[in-house]
């Protein structure tokens, strides 16, 4: 098979419940079905042997994480595409041959997403990758239709096809031979993050990362990590700098790092006071890792990203654009609109 779906599970039993019949359904002559198990204590991987025995499934041995559980589940699967589907996605009919078609056309094209929208307001784009996923000159991510908590009603204001700078993992279609030239997802990341890392390396080299419209999935969000876990607190703020220090043009990169040590600062500050010491703590602990990850990691000579990705990089601070000037919307945002 050309395709492959490929659900990476953690004790998510009562999504896969509710939304793998769909995706069995509307994936049927089309593309394979594969469930890799982070080792599930929740009987995920008994009930899908009596359920779907026709299902493959790829037990890793121990909870891996995001990256290193596609990582190791990857190195099994023998397809021109995956797709990354995570296991709280409700598909809808047709979700899948327009975005193939789409990479079908382009052998440029490394990865691309569908438009995903929120399962419980399904009016609404959802905040992990709406609309596809850009950054700014400081490496803070947002989307077309979700900037901060600012998050957007769907009115087919983002029907058009659109190179984009990231395409979000909870829906990720991704060439296979690209995925595994440019090495796979960053394993140290364990868990968030890891695919904006990956776009940022294709756009390196390359490669073009799509969103594609005419593909809508929805999304509940938060299925393993909820958003007020300091976990979640802690990976995102370290992920992010070993992103930036990776990935940013060696000329800026100091700059870059000293703006984000003074507001991530101020960003522990308004934790502390509004969320409680755990919040600010996590800001505290990524730093601290961050600083151990620069002395074993010493960053080699290399070439900033291409022309053609440089323009998909706000040239401007989203945090002064949201918080100063009340840039809520991604049309706000004139320098996308040239």
């Amino acid at each position: 098979m050309r395709v492959s779906v490929v659900i990476l599970n953690w004790n998510g039993k009562l999504f896969l419940e509710n939304f793998l019949p769909d995706v069995i359904r509307t994936s049927r002559g089309i593309a394979d079905i594969v469930v890799a198990d982070n080792d599930s204590t929740d009987a995920s991987v008994s009930f899908l042997r009596q359920h779907f025995p026709e299902i493959k499934i790829i037990l890793n041995k121990s909870n891996l994480g995001f990256a290193s559980g596609y990582n190791t589940a990857l190195r099994e699967v023998k397809s021109d595409y995956y797709v990354l589907l995570n296991s709280d996605v409700e598909v809808t009919d047709n979700w899948l041959l327009p975005v193939i078609e789409l990479m079908d056309k382009n052998q440029r094209i490394a990865a691309c997403q569908p438009k995903i929208r929120s399962y419980h307001q399904k009016e609404k784009f959802e905040y992990a990758g709406a609309a596809g996923g850009f950054i700014d000159k400081y490496g803070y991510p947002f989307c077309r239709g979700r900037i901060f908590t600012s998050i957007e009603k769907d009115e087919h204001q983002y029907d058009d096809a659109k190179e984009i700078f990231w395409a979000t993992g909870a829906c990720l279609f991704v060439r296979s031979s690209v995925f595994h030239q440019l090495g796979g997802f960053d394993e140290e990341f364990f868990a968030h993050m890891e695919e904006i890392d990956l776009c940022w390396r294709m756009n390196s080299a390359g490669y073009q990362i799509m969103y594609c419209p005419s593909s809508t999935v929805f999304h509940i969000g938060g299925g393993t990590l909820p958003k007020n876990n300091p976990c979640k607190t802690y990976f995102n703020f370290r992920n992010n700098l070993m992103m930036i220090y990776k990935n940013a043009d060696p000329a800026k990169l100091y700059s870059i790092l000293l703006f984000r040590s003074v507001f991530d600062f101020l960003a522990a500050m308004l934790f502390l006071f509004t969320n409680g010491w755990k919040d600010c703590r996590a800001v505290m602990k990524a730093h601290s890792y961050f600083r151990m990850y620069k002395k074993r990691n010493p960053r080699k000579n290399k070439q900033p990203v291409s022309d053609l990705s440089v323009q998909l990089i706000y040239p401007k601070s989203i945090l002064f654009s949201y918080f100063f000037f009340r840039k809520r919307k991604f049309s706000d945002l004139t320098h996308f609109l040239q």
